[in-house]
């Protein structure tokens, strides 16, 4: 049923001002937006989709969090029972200014964009469109891999960084300025690490080539079809990928360094959009999360959904990124887009992300319906292991301090890293 965007939005604002959990509505909301289930499972706050999760522990353990000399502003969504069950920001969208985070606040996803470009592709592919086990040339022919690979490696080894290059080939000329689409081509300068599918390495440079087979397919650009195609859909009124679309926001969170230092803005990774170029609020995200576990199958069937977080390589190095959760973390995999892990038994889906002055992360059980999002505006992974908190409480699971909020500098295990970006210390 179709809706103007000021009905819409002005339904979900009752809907969540009846559910304690009142927001002003986003500036910038398209007309005609659709009034969706999204929308209704904001306000399905009750008391039986609360029993794992300790919510004023989670408030409490965040409060401390935030007392944390890197820290400046964070956004928290979590998802229990498919039912979205707490939405709260924290700090402060720029260091010194008062100015606070709330669920309203826009972040910027980083590598977690790329789980948005792998569902894009798809949608595409169950359209009959694109061919996941077709050569990647027959849809990105920016892209040449060494030794002429682009026809043998296919959409799918694309989306899964299987196509035998080295890690994060080229990230640095991209942060030099060059045009990524002359890059995609340049890489065939290269001598391939491997046969393509045959092992794993991450990219974004090259990932970004399923950017360029959506424009193909779609005849829109890779905003317009994301928003048509996913956002509009699941109701994500903030989602944009652009610069100008994070700024054109009336509450977005600035870039800092992890001394709490404010950072320029720059817009490299907006130019490889597939790899990182998201923006959202933390409901946005939630909603996301909410569509990626099943809860809206008139946007992603499970054929999409069993597609994109199929476990197609065993990536051992993650579980050296996770060192500090070994005592639950089994297995390591990553699918389409999108990392997954056996975590104490549970099969779990999520991923990292890390922009200069940005970091953000997602993880979820598709089987319980639960999950968390966290998006924040520095450089430090000191919130790495919120998750698994998170996790630890849906799972009933005895309480570990995987925040460490109680050691030292030097009683800590580094937390994990975000995946590559332009800050150096990347994405994965």
């Amino acid at each position: 049923m179709e809706k103007s965007g000021k009905i819409a939005l002005g339904a979900v604002g009752m809907l969540m001002a009846a559910s304690l959990l009142a927001m002003r509505p986003h500036s910038a909301a398209p007309r005609n937006q659709r009034v969706t289930q999204a929308h209704l499972k904001l306000a399905a706050i009750s008391p039986e989709s609360r029993r794992d999760v300790d919510y004023a522990l989670l408030d409490a353990r965040l409060k401390q969090l935030m007392s944390k000399p890197a820290m400046v502003g964070m956004a928290v969504g979590v998802v229990e029972n498919g039912r979205i069950t707490f939405l709260r920001g924290y700090g402060e969208t720029l260091a010194g200014s008062g100015d606070p985070v709330t669920p309203e606040t826009v972040f910027r996803w980083a590598s977690c964009s790329k789980g948005v470009a792998a569902t894009m592709v798809a949608k595409l592919a169950e359209q009959g469109k694109i061919n996941l086990q077709a050569p990647v040339s027959n849809y990105a022919p920016d892209l040449k891999l060494p030794a002429g690979n682009e026809n043998r490696a296919t959409v799918g080894d694309l989306l899964s960084h299987r196509l035998g290059l080295y890690r994060n080939a080229y990230d640095n000329k991209l942060e030099e300025g060059q045009d990524p689409s002359v890059l995609r081509s340049s890489l065939a300068q290269l001598n391939a690490t491997c046969a393509p599918g045959t092992c794993w390495s991450y990219q974004n440079v090259a990932y970004d080539a399923s950017s360029e087979m959506v424009v193909r397919e779609t005849g829109l650009t890779y905003e317009q079809a994301v928003r048509r195609y996913l956002f509009n859909p699941i109701g994500m009124t903030s989602g944009s990928v652009s610069l100008a679309g994070l700024e054109s926001n009336r509450s977005w969170a600035r870039p800092h360094s992890a001394g709490r230092r404010p950072e320029p803005l720059v817009d490299t990774y907006y130019k490889v959009p597939a790899a990182g170029g998201i923006n959202s609020n933390i409901k946005d995200m939630s909603l996301w999360m909410l569509a990626q576990m099943g809860e809206m199958p008139d946007v992603l069937d499970n054929r999409v959904l069993d597609t994109i977080h199929a476990p197609y390589v065993v990536t051992p190095s993650e579980r050296g990124r996770l060192r500090k959760f070994l005592e639950r973390v089994g297995t390591a995999w990553y699918g389409y887009g999108w990392r997954s892990y056996d975590y104490a038994g549970h099969h779990i889906i999520g991923h990292r992300g890390g922009i200069k002055g940005y970091r953000s992360f997602i993880l979820f059980d598709p089987a319980k319906k639960s999950g968390v999002v966290a998006l924040w505006n520095s450089d430090t992974w000191q919130p790495g292991g919120l998750e698994f908190e998170v996790m630890d409480m849906l799972y009933h699971l005895p309480f570990r301090d995987w925040l460490e909020l109680n050691k030292s500098p030097e009683q800590s295990i580094a937390a994990a890293p975000a995946e590559p970006s332009d800050s150096g210390d990347g994405g994965r």
